[in-house]
């Protein structure tokens, strides 16, 4: 019987090419997003079961544990936002959605379905995402970057409190190129100036960040764990202009 992962935003981006990763190695899926009709064409490419819902709505997570069943070997929460603004323009609703998608919806869907992750056979593992704006800092980000920084503490947390069955990692990507980055990337003069800025001048795609993803749920990264890796081209850490 194949391994359950349960993949939140599996309809497109990097929950998407998560899921296809992992369907090669042999895992069976079930994805959740809000739109219907993407959501059952890529359970439908994927042979996956899936649920319908939006993270703000709390009562999806009780219907995706059971919808996904007793026992379930990994979680990918790929949700977010990217709501980028100057500080004195934020309001109290635009810090309470950055919190609730990223960070209590991350926290939902681990506590909703952690007798399943418990359940599983062997370590089961959780990937949550970040943005290297928590480490580096960038102007415009103070709303999704403080909700992201709850993000990495909430992986620490949990990486502690439910090992050694169950392993919580983050990944932490600069700008991908997904459908949710498009506000920003369809000004084609501003995505070359932003690829430019990594020391691997491009931006990165949602197979990057998917081929991480799909590692840290799988067997080989069983020794991995409360750790936040940056696939962010080297942008993080890494100046290469003098």
């Amino acid at each position: 019987m194949s391994r359950k992962i349960i993949i939140y935003g599996g309809a497109s981006g990097i929950g998407l090419a998560t899921g296809k990763q992992l369907k090669e190695k042999g895992y069976a899926l079930h994805l959740v997003g809000r739109n219907e009709e993407a959501l059952a064409s890529a359970a439908d490419e994927l042979g996956a079961g899936f649920t319908v819902g939006d993270v703000k709505d709390t009562e999806l997570f009780g219907r995706v544990a059971e919808d996904a069943g007793k026992s379930v070997h990994g979680l990918v929460y790929a949700v977010g936002t990217i709501n980028l603004g100057a500080f004195q323009r934020f309001k109290e609703a635009d810090y309470l959605e950055d919190f609730r998608v990223n960070a209590v919806g991350a926290a939902l869907a681990v506590q909703s379905v952690l007798p399943a992750l418990k359940n599983s056979f062997g370590t089961a593992s959780v990937v949550l995402y970040s943005t290297i704006a928590v480490q580096q800092g960038f102007k415009l980000h103070a709303s999704v970057g403080m909700a992201k920084g709850a993000v990495e503490g909430l992986a620490l947390s949990l990486a502690a409190e439910l090992a050694p069955k169950i392993r919580v990692n983050t990944i932490a990507p600069s700008l991908t190129d997904t459908p949710l980055a498009q506000g920003i990337l369809s000004n084609e003069k501003m995505a070359e100036a932003i690829a430019k800025m990594h020391p691997l001048p491009r931006l990165g795609t949602a197979e990057d960040i998917a081929s991480m993803t799909a590692f840290l749920i799988s067997d080989e990264s069983d020794w991995i764990t409360g750790q936040v890796l940056r696939i962010d081209g080297g942008r993080s850490t890494l100046r290469t202009n003098g």
